[in-house]
């Protein structure tokens, strides 16, 4: 799935797709164009065998301002990829099979806090703001509102998008936004030391259990463990968990093949 992308940039190192939003002079903001190639670039690396995780940055100073309120209810096609919506990328986000992390490398706004919400995991540089401002130019945050409560609870919720304030990442930390503040000099560093932990994973074991993870996070108690019953013995019959087993009662480093 090869693709010259304008918004973004595109890039696989030591089994990490990395991709980086790449507006700086936008503020990295979410454009029609850019939804599209962001939902582009992930399902390219669901795709891509010699990649195990997938990291989500931003160019220059910030992570993600939000939507680009120059072309909210803009139509047309989008530029480089398939036109592709902000629900499309939401979606996108359930349905890798693969880790995702956010190195937010500066503030996360709106649609861009959106973004931090949708990964799996998210490192931020002690610098970074998060919040929902929409609420002061007469919108409700009504995409993100869905991730937002699958990352913290009802009232630092509400709070958030009620108000519109900016919370700090020692607060985004304390309410489950993300979950490390680190110095912005080692935030890389610090964002390739998790990958990679990641990256030694069994790559089915990551792929069957995220995909219980999203197929069930809305099901009811007795219906979900059900189907996740059925996923523990999907895991347990791959190569990958016999050589697990056997990798741990011989004391020695397991060796996965992705199987």
């Amino acid at each position: 799935m090869s693709q010259t992308y304008q918004d973004i940039l595109y890039g696989v190192q030591e089994r990490v797709a990395t991709i980086t939003l790449n507006r700086p002079a936008k503020r990295n903001a979410l454009g029609l164009n850019t939804v599209s190639e962001l939902c582009h670039a992930l399902e390219r690396a669901a795709e891509d065998d010699d990649v195990r995780v997938i990291v989500l940055t931003g160019a220059g100073k910030i992570f993600c301002a939000g939507g680009d309120l120059s072309q909210m209810g803009a139509g047309g096609e989008s530029g480089s990829v398939p036109r592709r919506s902000f629900v499309d990328l939401n979606k996108a986000f359930t349905k890798l099979g693969k880790p995702t992390i956010a190195s937010v490398n500066g503030h996360a706004l709106a649609g861009g806090l959106g973004l931090v919400v949708a990964c799996d995991l998210a490192l931020a540089a002690d610098h970074a703001k998060f919040g929902t401002p929409e609420i002061n130019v007469g919108i409700w945050p009504m995409m993100i509102m869905a991730n937002i409560f699958r990352n913290v609870g009802r009232k630092d919720g509400m709070r958030l998008i009620l108000t519109g304030e900016r919370v700090d990442a020692a607060e985004a930390r304390r309410i489950g936004l993300i979950n490390e503040a680190i110095p912005a000099a080692d935030l890389e560093q610090r964002t390739l030391e998790l990958a990679r932990t990641l990256s030694q994973k069994s790559p089915v074991a990551m792929r069957l259990g995220l995909n219980a993870f999203y197929d069930t996070q809305d099901s009811p108690f007795s219906d979900a463990l059900q189907h996740l019953e059925g996923q523990l013995m999907a895991v347990l019959s791959t190569e990958d968990a016999q050589e697990g087993l056997m990798a741990f009662m011989q004391k020695r480093p397991p060796e996965f093949k992705g199987r």
